[in-house]
């Protein structure tokens, strides 16, 4: 029996689920080479993956080609699947750019897996 209503839950990609090569970048800012051999952090998958199958909605989320304005949703949906990551919905480039991010329903994606690894709410 679920003890909560499913919720709809944004995951971020690079930096959150995977290794983000944002200090590796040169001249461009989006390069597929910068995204395509990016490794994936799978404990962190995982613990997205038991949100899944609590019955929560899982879309994926990248800014991926923000900049560029390639589309790289092939190269990360099959990223994704490669990895294991369980999901609903991709959503590729039109995530906006930011350096800071202020709302009052977002996580801190150290804080929520370090807390999560601890067993902590």
């Amino acid at each position: 029996m679920k003890s909560q209503k499913p919720k709809l839950i944004m995951v971020d990609i690079d930096g959150t689920i995977c290794q983000n090569r944002d200090d590796l970048r040169e001249e461009e800012l989006d390069s597929a080479i910068h995204y395509k051999d990016v490794k994936p952090y799978l404990e962190r998958i995982k613990m997205i993956n038991e949100l899944y199958d609590e019955g929560h909605n899982i879309t994926y989320w990248t800014a991926r080609g923000c900049h560029s304005k390639e589309d790289y949703t092939e190269l990360t949906r099959d990223q994704l699947v490669s990895w294991g990551a369980k999901f609903h919905d991709l959503i590729v480039g039109s995530k906006p750019h930011f350096d800071m991010y202020i709302c009052d329903k977002s996580y801190n994606c150290e804080s929520y897996f370090h807390h999560k690894k601890r067993g902590l709410p």
